[in-house]
């Protein structure tokens, strides 16, 4: 055990539900949605219901952006406070310049001990490595074991998602491999995947029931054989949904507690109402 106090941080759109984050206390520093003029700090200044009851009837389409190197410095800084290291985890770098921006603002501060942590994943892929890693801090791991703990889980973590529409990604520039299913019929349902950091397609189906389907067929594959550790559902506008696939997860993969989770506005805006997804890993 190390004597060193470790605080571990995260970025917003891992957007952890507070039944898993218990008794954890993870700072959070809030990437923006921009709106025409107006800025909002992801699930701060907008959560999810205000985001999708503004979303359907706007006429704007919201982008997003990083927080900024300066932002981090103060963040890191207020994070500290009591602390001998600050591990952050955050958002994949090929989705956002949330790393980056993270990275300029440690190199700035070589008084504290700040490690940056590439999830390559989001949402609730993301929200597992976090907690991996405040689990490690928790249990008195020195800075490396915490920073261990989070890339070991970053290869055991899967997302896997059904959209109801690849334009909400496409608008926003995070489609990645999937823009080769542009153009399809408009019925096809996508089944995506987070992969090395950035959305790959692994199949398109011509009904979102069916997709979330084949994506349970995935996730059985994925198993190995294995138990399930632990899974989320995860949802943009579609808790009643989410909720189902849910139950269904329950039983199909004798697992007792299943949580289900909105993503953030940040992630909303990109992957657009209607989708539904998973996010799982076994047991070693």
């Amino acid at each position: 055990m190390s004597s060193q106090k470790v605080m571990v941080v995260t970025d917003s759109t891992a957007y952890i539900p507070k039944e898993m984050l218990g008794d954890f206390s993870i700072p959070v520093i809030p990437l923006w949605l921009i709106w025409g003029d107006e800025r909002f700090r992801d699930g701060v200044d907008i959560d999810p219901p205000d985001f999708y009851q503004r979303l359907k009837g706007a006429k704007i389409f919201p982008s997003t952006s990083q927080p900024s190197a300066g932002e981090f410095e103060e963040f890191f800084r207020s994070a500290a406070d009591g602390a001998d290291a600050v591990v952050g985890v955050f958002i994949s770098s090929a989705l956002s310049g949330t790393v980056p921006n993270a990275q300029a603002a440690q190199a700035q501060m070589p008084d504290l001990d700040v490690r940056v942590v590439d999830s390559f994943s989001t949402s609730m892929g993301l929200g597992f490595m976090t907690l991996a890693a405040a689990r490690a801090a928790a249990a008195g791991g020195s800075v490396d074991e915490v920073v261990a703990a989070a890339e070991g889980m970053r290869d055991r973590v899967h997302v896997l998602f059904a959209v109801d529409t690849l334009e909400y990604l496409h608008r926003g520039g995070r489609i990645g491999g999937a823009k080769r299913l542009l153009g399809t019929a408009l019925n096809i349902k996508p089944l995506l995947q987070l992969e090395e950091g950035r959305i790959e397609p692994l199949a398109q189906v011509r009904t979102k029931r069916k997709a979330v389907a084949q994506m349970l067929d995935v996730v059985e594959e994925r198993l190995e054989g294995k138990q399930m550790a632990e899974a989320a559902i995860i949802n943009v506008d579609s808790a009643k949904e989410a909720q189902a696939v849910a139950e269904t997860v329950k039983r199909r993969f004798g697992i007792s507690s299943v949580c289900c989770t909105a993503v953030s506005p940040v992630i909303g805006a990109h992957a657009g109402p209607g989708t539904v997804g998973i996010g799982f890993y076994a047991v070693e």
